[in-house]
């Protein structure tokens, strides 16, 4: 696993979340929606995120960089991330690191189903220092879980809608 290469072994410091999202729609389609200029729809969107992909590719790629930038309140935040696993209509995953030193990973698997497809997604991340680690256990990565829920299901309403 990419994961444990790069961040070692998972602690329980570490937030390591997991999410399922069933959409009633062909995994052809919903893949659609896991390239550069249409992630921005859903993901990310009480940011603002915008995505900068290296070279201006269209398709994510292995290896590929994408620097994402937004707001986080009064806050401008952005983190570059490496793409480090991509199929067309199967799985995307970028590792990251941002200013703060927050590092993680997020990949998006996409299954068919026989109603459509399911989409897992996993986030995992690691806040740097004893106190920023414990504020993360205590409030940040409920957060984290919010938006991610609400990511997924923004993606499952502009799919089945579509």
């Amino acid at each position: 696993m990419a994961l444990a290469r790069t961040f070692g072994k998972i602690t329980p410091l570490m937030a390591d979340l997991n999410f399922t999202q069933e959409i009633a729609a062909p995994a052809k389609i919903v893949g659609a929606f896991f390239v550069p200029h249409r992630m921005g729809a859903w993901y990310g969107r009480e940011m603002d995120l915008q995505f900068e992909v290296q070279g201006g590719a269209i398709e994510f790629r292995n290896g590929l960089k994408v620097r994402l930038t937004g707001r986080l309140g009064q806050r401008s935040v952005s983190h570059t991330a490496v793409v480090t696993e991509f199929e067309r209509g199967r799985v995307l995953e970028w590792q990251f690191q941002d200013a703060y030193g927050v590092r993680g990973m997020q990949r998006w698997e996409i299954e068919a189903t026989a109603a459509g497809c399911q989409v897992r997604m996993r986030d995992c991340y690691e806040m740097p220092g004893r106190i920023p680690k414990f504020l993360d256990w205590l409030l940040t990565r409920h957060a984290v879980a919010r938006r991610d829920r609400a990511e997924l299901d923004r993606l499952r309403r502009l799919v089945e809608h579509a």
